[in-house]
């Protein structure tokens, strides 16, 4: 049975890539809000809960691009999976990028997965709608404590 209620953060900064990242998620019959941040330094600030972020719920699952403007995809990585509180939260790489650097730099700081975005839109909203399936229908995800809420 699928759980309801699914929170994602999307860390994107193309306005392209946000929008069908959007529509593919909307598309899809799990109950779910997104919130979206457009660079790694805002990343950081919404999940530690600082400045505008004080009310910020703590995401289900976090979306990352690697290539993003004031901190990479990698930086926001290691800062999360550094961080007691919110390194339980599974981290997606979604990017253009395909290097074998990007790939085995992320594994080695403990992504949940790496998935190079398809160009084509019709495939793109495919890859998020499966995104969507395994993480939210078939993963079992940790539970929210009071103290995340």
């Amino acid at each position: 049975m699928a759980m309801k209620g699914i929170h994602i953060l999307l860390v994107e900064d193309n306005e392209g890539d946000i929008l069908l990242t959007m529509e593919a998620l909307c598309e899809g019959r799990i109950i779910h809000s997104i919130d979206v941040v457009k660079d790694g330094w805002e990343a950081i600030r919404y999940l530690e809960k600082k400045d505008l972020y004080g009310a910020a719920n703590a995401p289900d699952i976090i979306l990352l691009d690697v290539n993003l403007p004031k901190l990479n995809g990698h930086e926001v990585l290691k800062n999360i999976k550094s961080n007691p509180r919110i390194m339980h939260i599974p981290v997606i790489m979604l990017t253009t990028s395909s290097s074998e650097r990007d790939v085995l730099e992320s594994y080695r700081n403990h992504v949940s997965c790496f998935i190079t975005k398809p160009v084509e839109a019709n495939k793109f909203l495919n890859v998020v709608a499966s995104i969507e399936n395994f993480w939210i229908n078939i993963v079992q995800l940790p539970q929210k404590s009071v103290s995340d809420a």
